[in-house]
């Protein structure tokens, strides 16, 4: 193993990215585990911690990326979870050392999962961040129940588009918002109702029809969807935008967090085909730049890795 490593980030926040060589990480601490990454996430969160508005615990010279997949090569003394050799997804945050676009990546024991065979390494890498949010938004900050009527609000993303699914695994009624080419996708999805956001009565539409608890996933709009809710409903944004609390509604802003545990479960249900992920474009760690600017431009609902092999 070379002392050095290729890796993607950024010389100052702000800044361009671009290629950086730097240190391989250090060897794992009793809980912690070295994995060789295979692919790593980007999303519009790699954007955000690039202009230091995410404290990711680094500072410049910095590797940008929070969400791996690739092999063990290493664990700590106190490791249980996982062994050398082992296929892992994790979404990692605060850094231990420095972010997962790179060649290596340490992180916590406790926030790996054992990939399941039947999936692809860039999968389960670019998997990792939008379904621990979905999961922690849908279970913890909702706390969505089956028979209830769940407002999707901007399900056309990788991360709207888990909503949904995973709405409908626990038993909800879900109303998703989304494009007309959409329609489809999302009923499939399992949506029981497909509303147009370009259509400007959607929110009275939503109303009519009895929305018990809310997510938005489209920014600056979260005042717009604690409307369709009735009186002591349950909001929660993952947009950073959340309104003050109204009518016994008190609306939630959801920060993902890492969990193994969780992530173990949830990857399990892509590789039933009960989650979806696609992965629409894939660029080398030296092409990062272009991951990050293709996320920028919109990716239609698919999922951008940079892959380090």
């Amino acid at each position: 193993m070379t002392d050095t490593m290729r890796a993607a980030g950024i010389s100052r926040f702000g800044g361009d990215v671009g290629p950086l060589e730097l240190d391989a990480p250090r060897g794992p601490g009793p809980d912690e585990v070295l994995v060789e990454v295979r692919a790593a996430g980007v999303g519009n969160w790699d954007d955000i911690a690039r202009n230091g508005e995410w404290d990711l615990g680094v500072r410049p010279p910095m590797v940008l990326g929070v969400e791996a997949a690739g092999v063990v090569t290493a664990v700590g003394s106190a490791v249980r979870e996982v062994a050398v050799g082992d296929r892992v997804s994790v979404h990692s945050a605060p850094l231990r050392t420095q972010g997962a676009w790179a060649e290596r990546f340490l992180v916590g024991a406790a926030e790996v999962a054992v990939v399941p065979e039947e999936l692809r390494f860039d999968a389960a890498a670019a998997f990792a961040v939008p379904a621990l949010t979905a999961d922690q938004t849908l279970r913890d900050a909702v706390d969505v129940r089956a028979g209830e009527t769940l407002l999707v609000h901007g399900a056309g993303g990788v991360t709207g588009r888990l909503l949904v699914a995973l709405g409908a695994h626990y038993g909800a009624r879900v109303i998703a918002t989304g494009g007309p080419a959409g329609v489809e996708t999302l009923t499939a999805l399992g949506a029981a109702q497909v509303l147009s956001y370009s259509d400007t009565s959607w929110p009275d539409t939503a109303r009519e029809l009895g929305v018990d608890c809310a997510v938005n996933a489209v920014p600056g709009q979260a005042e717009l969807v604690l409307t369709t809710l009735r009186d002591g409903g349950r909001l929660a944004t993952i947009t950073s935008d959340p309104p003050a609390a109204t009518r016994g509604i008190t609306p939630v802003e959801v920060y993902v967090a890492p969990d193994g545990p969780r992530l173990a479960r949830l990857l399990g249900l892509l590789a039933a085909g009960t989650l979806p992920l696609e992965v629409g474009a894939r660029y080398s760690l030296d092409q990062a730049a272009a991951a990050l600017a293709h996320v920028r431009r919109g990716t239609h609902g698919t999922a951008i890795v940079v892959t380090s092999q």
